[in-house]
């Protein structure tokens, strides 16, 4: 049984987000997506999502947020209150979301080794193949990268035609993948490092050494954030001089992480704790905690302002 928050630990801090800043939580062993108010910390609804649901991507600008079933690669659309307002089936691996300009959206595919372009009716744009095992997704408007994990390599594309612009030898096994301040950030989960990519030109600039298994990354305040699956950590990190700041313990297996719309911080999902919480990026202390139901994993951009 879904279970309603039961916690409310910390108060709000000066500077965390506005009333309308929503987050969408996939928690994958319970079948669930909550829906989060990121003011307050509370839970405006926990909707069932069957399949495990595990990638999602908020797409504030439309009103919706798109989850994928891991266990079936069903893809579930739904409002802002939470509620379903279409299904489409995708192939079974399909894994990462990442939100396309016109109001689609970026998927890859697994195990068919390929990323898709949708657009706002859902309907196929372009498929073109990938590395083996792509998993995370970014896109800046005009291009769109996939995380090749059993490549050990970042692929980059032309966001409209799907073209391949290059391919870049990253860490052991990407896995997450973000675009911030016109470069590309890569999680190397075997590898426990942040490659840095120009995506322009394909070139690797540098890396960003993090506590052991990254799983995902946010920027906020002028730093950057990683997830340490098994050191229970956050890594924080300056982005421009690649030095990283110091790590924050902030619960059992922390993974999905995305920035709170102000950017004021970041909220984490965390698997194992079954909770979310907020990180202040400036004072790189946690203000808050919140219970959530099973196995939050929240694995893509889950934040967002209404619009």
């Amino acid at each position: 049984m879904i279970r309603a928050v039961v916690a409310l630990l910390l108060l709000i801090g000066p500077g965390i987000a506005r009333a309308g800043d929503l987050g969408f939580v996939t928690s994958q062993n319970a079948g669930a997506v909550s829906v989060v108010d990121l003011a307050t910390g509370a839970v405006l609804a926990e909707t069932p999502v069957a399949g495990a649901p595990a990638p999602v991507a908020y797409d504030p600008a439309h009103g919706r947020a798109y989850v994928i079933s891991a266990e079936t690669g069903l893809l579930t659309v739904l409002d802002e209150a939470g509620a379903v307002i279409r299904t489409k089936a995708l192939p079974e691996g399909a894994f990462g979301i990442a939100l396309a300009p016109d109001g689609g959206i970026f998927v890859t595919e697994w195990y068919r080794q390929r990323l898709m372009r949708l657009d706002a009716a859902l309907e196929t744009v372009w498929t073109v193949p990938t590395g083996r095992a792509p998993a995370g997704v970014a896109s800046d408007g005009a291009l769109v990268a996939t995380a090749d994990r059993d490549d050990d390599r970042v692929s980059i594309y032309d966001a409209a035609t799907g073209a391949l612009k290059s391919r870049v030898a990253v860490g052991g096994h990407p896995y997450a993948i973000a675009f911030h301040d016109g470069r590309l950030w890569s999680v190397d989960v075997m590898g426990d490092r942040v490659s840095v990519i120009a995506p322009e030109t394909g070139r690797l600039l540098g890396q960003v050494p993090t506590g052991s298994h990254p799983y995902g990354i946010a920027f906020a305040g002028g730093r950057g954030f990683v997830t340490d699956q098994y050191a229970g950590t956050v890594t924080v990190f300056d982005p421009q001089r690649l030095e990283v700041l110091g790590r924050i313990a902030t619960g059992d297996y922390p993974e999905g992480i995305a920035p709170l719309p102000d950017g004021s911080g970041v909220v984490v999902a965390h698997w194992d704790s079954n909770t979310l919480v907020w990180i202040d990026a400036a004072s790189l202390t946690v203000t808050r905690r919140i219970a959530l139901p099973d196995g939050p994993r929240a694995f893509g951009p889950f934040t967002g302002r209404q619009e």
